[in-house]
């Protein structure tokens, strides 16, 4: 059984930054961990994914140059660096996982099998 735990999220001013935790347990091989967000009202969007064990990482257009996807295999934990934060990154983030690559589809949310419960980033 696979479990995602995030962590990580708060209350925080613009232009400050946040640091998220992913941990992931369970069997794993090859696999595209994400960045998922959902704001109130608003369709939950990628944010940011990367494939286990190092590869290529992909970002919303949104938040490029800002916030940064990274891992820990050991850990087996993934990160989600968010500085510059703006009011409009205001939302819950869900972690995610998918087997395989992640590939230019990688934000397409239905094909992730495994979420986590979500953190809360707002700010103000």
């Amino acid at each position: 059984h696979v479990q995602l735990v995030e962590s990580g999220g708060g209350s925080v001013q613009a232009e400050g930054s946040l640091r998220l935790s992913c941990a992931a347990s369970g069997y794993f091989s090859k696999r595209c961990m994400a960045w998922f967000r959902q704001a109130p009202g608003k369709e939950r969007e990628g944010v940011a994914a990367t494939v286990t064990g190092g590869g290529n990482t992909y970002y919303a257009d949104s938040v490029k140059g800002r916030f940064t996807i990274s891992q820990d295999n050991a850990k087996n934990t993934l990160y989600l660096q968010m500085n510059s934060l703006k009011p409009e990154d205001t939302a819950m983030y869900y972690c995610a996982a998918k087997w395989g690559l992640c590939g230019i589809w990688w934000s397409r949310q239905s094909a992730y099998i495994y979420w986590g419960q979500g953190t809360q980033v707002t700010v103000s």
